[in-house]
């Protein structure tokens, strides 16, 4: 049976590790949105992997519900507090352990 911890693992195997500017590693939470993350070509790769590893139908997946992602500019916090609007939806580590049980894509 597949566990929450067990695709958490796998996605911070898979992408690249964040670090903040003090270059402290930022580890993936199981509630992170996936496109403030990693890069969409990194993100796509790693969904790949893990339809393979876990043996996941992702054929109901449609990329344009989570993309495109607007990520906020470095300094944007210090001129507004607005936060970003999205027009997508986030992805998390929790939707493709969702997924990962129930062998299929659930999400869409």
């Amino acid at each position: 049976m597949v566990t929450e911890d067990d695709v958490l693992a796998f996605f911070r195997k898979a992408l690249p590790t964040l670090a903040d500017l003090r270059l402290n590693s930022i580890p993936l939470e199981i509630d992170d949105a996936l496109q403030e993350y990693a890069e969409p070509d990194d993100l796509l790769a790693a969904i790949n992997q893990y339809d393979q590893h876990f043996h996941v139908d992702m054929s109901a997946m449609n990329w344009d519900r989570y993309f495109p992602w607007e990520k906020p500019w470095f300094f944007r916090r210090w001129f507004t507090r607005k936060p970003v609007v999205q027009t997508a939806k986030p992805l998390t580590v929790r939707m493709f352990a969702q997924s990962a049980k129930a062998g299929r894509w659930l999400f869409d």
